[in-house]
């Protein structure tokens, strides 16, 4: 049974993989740029989902979005390091370093002690680059343009070619998530968040459990980060800063931790509705967001993944 779930969650998300690279040659320049966009941000707030299946949220994931993405541009302009996919893997990695050695303290924490600590994290990192004239202060400093296997991305391929990069990560860690999700571990998460009393008695340790999720979190902040400076081309310290970390708590309360795809779903949206309210309504477009917000939680307070998850009971259950 686990081997099936695990061959359909392959198929299916390869399919889905394929559908989105094919389409992606029919879209326009904008389009592919929100929707790379919107795969970086999504693999960020998967993170955040990550753990919110273990009754926490993270309000600073700023902190490996920003760690990542630094990682990717430091190593790009000082080292020459330029493929992508070997930059997204290094800002992952730089990610989970930086978050390692507070796993084990934020792990004995729940609620609202755990969002703040991370939040506080976040903001001290966030000063530190701010007053660190080496990594461009305030202004941050500019990456040039990535590499795919050695060979340099001409100019007008330069979209599609970061957006096809973006859709393969995006893609696999999707897959990767849901099979962590339906896991034994995945599993224990969901106990955590109904009773951690009574999953140590079970010999599991919450603790553990909560650390490591922490640290794949900022792993996939961290892969996030990387796609994201590599989309924009400029990196600052405002990457760290608390309402970045806010959009990303944003999009995981939008989605909801029922699916995986709508977690991507969401960033689409959010990039969006973002993009319009800020053409339309200029000084008003975080209104908006947070109009938009109040009304999926209330018509929808488990979040769009809900929707699917409602259908594929109906059709389980009521042929």
């Amino acid at each position: 049974m686990i081997f099936r779930s695990i061959k359909t969650q392959l198929v299916s998300g390869a399919a889905g993989i394929a559908f989105l690279l094919a389409a992606g040659a029919f879209l326009p320049k904008w389009l592919l740029f929100l929707c790379t966009m919107s795969a970086a941000n999504g693999i960020v707030s998967l993170g955040i989902v990550l753990l919110m299946r273990g009754g926490v949220v993270s309000f600073g994931q700023g902190m490996v979005f920003a760690g990542g993405g630094y990682a990717a541009a430091l190593l790009s302009n000082k080292l020459g390091v330029s493929d992508a996919l070997l930059l997204a893997g290094a800002g992952g990695a730089a990610a989970a370093l930086i978050a390692l050695p507070f796993a084990p303290l934020l792990a004995r924490y729940r609620g609202i002690f755990f969002a703040m600590l991370t939040l506080a994290l976040s903001m001290v990192l966030y000063g530190v680059l701010v007053k660190t004239d080496a990594l461009g202060g305030s202004d941050g400093f500019n990456m040039s343009r990535p590499s795919l296997f050695g060979m340099r991305i001409a100019d007008a391929w330069s979209g599609y070619v970061l957006y096809a990069i973006a859709v393969l990560i995006a893609g696999g860690l999707a897959i990767a998530a849901r099979i962590y999700f339906e896991s034994s571990r995945g599993l224990v998460s969901l106990a955590i968040r109904e009773n951690a009393l009574r999953v140590e008695y079970l010999g599991a340790s919450a603790d553990r459990v909560m650390a490591a999720n922490f640290i794949l979190a900022a792993f996939l902040g961290g892969v996030g980060g990387a796609l994201a400076i590599m989309a924009l081309g400029h990196i600052e310290p405002n990457f760290s800063y608390w309402t970045t970390s806010g959009e990303f708590v944003f999009v995981s309360i939008l989605a909801g931790h029922c699916s995986v795809p709508a977690v991507f779903l969401a960033a689409f949206v959010l990039e969006l509705v973002r993009s319009f309210s800020s053409a339309y309504f200029p000084n008003t477009w975080q209104m908006a967001l947070g109009i938009f917000l109040l009304v999926v939680i209330r018509f929808l307070p488990r979040g769009l993944g809900s929707l699917w998850e409602r259908f594929f009971k109906r059709k389980t259950f009521h042929p």
